[in-house]
């Protein structure tokens, strides 16, 4: 096939989805499909560090990588040489917006820091490219609003959010599909054990390395001296720059959670959040740090979420990572380890666990992996295992976490509107202000 009838046949297929798809990663070799050398997507990675490195090497296996991008040049120049991404033939660009110009790059993988994903992911869609993008999605509850509006205005293009636990047949599709046939009964609380964020600092600030295009990395976030301990990997203990663990493991383990209990629709979540039981390693006012040399995400809290039929769903840094899923009937625990409890000690979904249940939690699609299943989608249309419309309500219980425990409060949402209320401060955190220069567009 010619790459001008392989497009048009992709855009023909992506043209049966009836929306925009976000989609996990557990890539493995035994699961993987490796397309011709003539039917081959074109991709380009934007953020290969240590998790973007992983994953355009699983993007690899079903098209070339043409271009890396990187605003740390020894990230870009180790994944343009790496005999498993660049292959020393990928272009390589600290400023995306050079590779998104790129007519022939069909697919992007974006996995920059958190405060990235919305604004690269909007232009990506604005560019006509299919979408990669790591966990967690947003940064504010105002930016699902964006994305949201972004996706149903590309309806054609395959969007994508790494939330691979979506994608793990013997432990979490196993015990959602036993929560959603009902066999544990009514569901009445779901915990999920999700740790603290690291405590750390005061921290010295110092002079960006030569290497590190220090504004460009900031982006939307305020200007600030450079601290070590604030980039890369740390920025997941910045509010600046994510959430801590309320969207670092939240937005895999609540994922799970909504699904289980079939709340994963638009209008659907919780209208009481109790953030009263946090603690953070900082002094905070008004819900911000009020020293800058600190880590300053939550390291202890216990947030409930009260959902409009009566499920609580319990946000938690104590006990076990994993989930607890409690019913009227039974309960079981689940994590990337181990699936356990009476219900799975006596086999209680024994023939009803079938290959046809594997294809209804994968959207009418056939069991395969996390990246397989993104490609599949792009090739044939349909939705991917993980939606990036039911990952928005995810993020917003994620960011509501996160708001509750930074105010120590109890706030009210309303999930028609997806607004807080009755609290101007708890209502003023849903956005925040983006530097100049580096605004996320706004679609329709």
């Amino acid at each position: 096939m010619s790459q001008s009838s392989r497009r048009s046949f992709i855009q023909k297929a992506a043209a049966a989805s009836a929306g925009v798809a976000a989609v996990p990663y557990f890539h493995t070799a035994a699961n993987a499909t490796y397309a011709s050398p003539n039917d081959r997507f074109k991709i380009g990675c934007i953020g290969v560090g240590s998790m973007g490195t992983g994953d355009a090497r699983g993007h690899a296996n079903f098209g070339d990588i043409v271009a890396v991008c990187d605003v740390d040049s020894n990230h870009m120049d180790r994944a343009r040489n790496d005999d498993k991404i660049g292959k020393g033939k990928a272009d390589a660009y600290k400023d995306y917006r050079k590779l998104l110009d790129r007519k022939d790059i069909e697919v992007v993988s974006i996995v920059t820091p958190d405060h990235w994903h919305t604004k690269i992911a909007i232009e990506a869609l604005q560019a006509g490219k299919h979408v990669f993008c790591q966990k967690p999605l947003t940064l504010t509850l105002q930016e699902n609003l964006l994305i949201r509006a972004a996706c149903k205005a590309n309806p054609k293009l395959v969007f994508v959010v790494g939330t691979q636990q979506r994608s793990d047949k013997d432990r979490f599709l196993r015990a959602v599909n036993m929560a959603q046939k009902g066999l544990l009964g009514d569901l009445t609380r779901i915990t999920c054990g999700i740790n603290g964020s690291p405590t750390g600092g005061p921290f010295e600030k110092g002079t960006p390395p030569a290497q590190l295009d220090w504004d460009m990395w900031l982006g939307q976030a305020p200007k600030v001296d450079y601290i070590e301990k604030r980039c890369h990997y740390e920025f997941r203990w910045w509010y600046e720059y994510s959430g801590g663990k309320f969207t670092d493991w939240g937005a895999h383990h609540i994922d799970i959670a909504l699904w289980a209990a079939k709340l994963t629709e638009q209008g659907s979540g919780p209208v009481e959040i109790d953030g009263r039981d946090a603690k953070h390693p900082v002094e905070f006012k008004d819900g911000n740090p009020t020293v800058d040399n600190q880590y300053n995400t939550s390291h202890d809290f216990n947030i409930i979420h009260k959902m409009p039929n009566g499920l609580e769903i319990v946000v938690t840094s104590r006990g076990r990572n994993g989930l607890l899923i409690e019913g009227s009937k039974g309960r079981i625990f689940v994590n990337r380890e181990k699936i356990e409890g009476q219900p799975i000690e006596e086999n209680w979904d024994k023939d009803a666990f079938t290959p046809e249940d594997l294809v209804d939690l994968y959207k009418s699609k056939k069991f395969e992996g996390h990246k397989q299943n993104f490609y599949t989608c792009i090739r044939e249309g349909g939705l991917p295992v993980s939606d990036v419309y039911s990952h928005l309500q995810t993020m917003n219980m994620c960011h509501l976490s996160a708001i509750a425990g930074r105010l120590n409060r109890v706030i009210k949402w309303n999930p028609a509107t997806e607004k807080i209320e009755g609290d101007e401060l708890a209502a003023s955190m849903q956005a925040r202000v983006q530097r100049k220069g580096f605004e996320i567009p706004v679609v329709g």
